[in-house]
């Protein structure tokens, strides 16, 4: 689990994103040899997740070297920020020189906006995908993970790790993502056979579906407050 490469990878933390799209996949890169990690945002201020949990970035936009891997995960109130120019051109920016452009969950619509996700293939949240196909060039996928050339997306949140192992097998190799799989001991064995749409069934779907409009509804109106 050794590499002389050193590869620096930036996650982009927002106000009311989801924690765990990103904190997952920052658990796995933080234990991969010779990765300098930037946990960036516009400023230095503590950034409070869609879950309450507290953040705090360590890189600006200005400050921000140019990145091997970009990443950035979806969230409660991504709306609030996704039109942002600043945000948008600071993707462009990196986007158009990283080795790898990528996002979890939500996040694939940061990267459509600013037009990195054109002629590509991706995955999202189950709950965007009708969104991410009304931007034009984008093929929705509904894989975990998806990997179309340096574009790789994951789908929600919990799929963070998924894509994590999966980055870490494309920087180094197979058996080092299987030594950090072990590391993290993620071995998934859920209570329940409803973490998909498709094995959730359309009664828990449509369910879902109200409650996360609810959920983030009151995000929403809770930052405009």
């Amino acid at each position: 689990m050794t590499d002389s490469q050193k590869y620096i990878i930036g996650l982009v933390f927002y106000p009311g994103m989801t924690s765990l799209d990103i904190v997952g996949p920052h658990q796995v890169f933080s234990v991969l040899p010779n990765v300098k990690l930037h946990r960036i945002w516009k400023t230095l201020d503590p950034i409070i997740c869609d879950d309450g949990l507290t953040i705090m970035p360590d890189t600006t936009f200005a400050n921000c070297p140019s990145l091997d891997v970009m990443c950035v995960g979806g969230g409660l109130k991504q709306q609030a920020v996704e039109d942002d120019p600043e945000v948008l051109e600071f993707f462009r920016k990196q986007g158009s020189t990283a080795k790898f452009v990528t996002s979890v969950c939500g996040g694939s619509e940061f990267l459509a906006k600013a037009g990195l996700l054109k002629g590509y293939r991706a995955a999202t949240h189950w709950g965007m995908r009708q969104q991410l196909m009304t931007y034009l060039g984008v093929e929705v996928s509904t894989e975990r993970v998806v990997v179309d050339r340096n574009r790789i997306t994951g789908g929600g949140v919990t799929a963070g790790i998924d894509f994590g192992l999966t980055i870490a097998s494309i920087l180094y190799d197979e058996e080092t993502a299987k030594i950090v799989q072990l590391l993290l001991e993620y071995d998934p064995a859920p209570p329940f056979n409803a973490g998909s749409p498709e094995k959730a069934g359309s009664e828990i779907v449509n369910k879902a579906k109200l409650y996360m409009q609810k959920l983030s509804n009151l995000a929403l109106a809770k930052a405009a407050s």
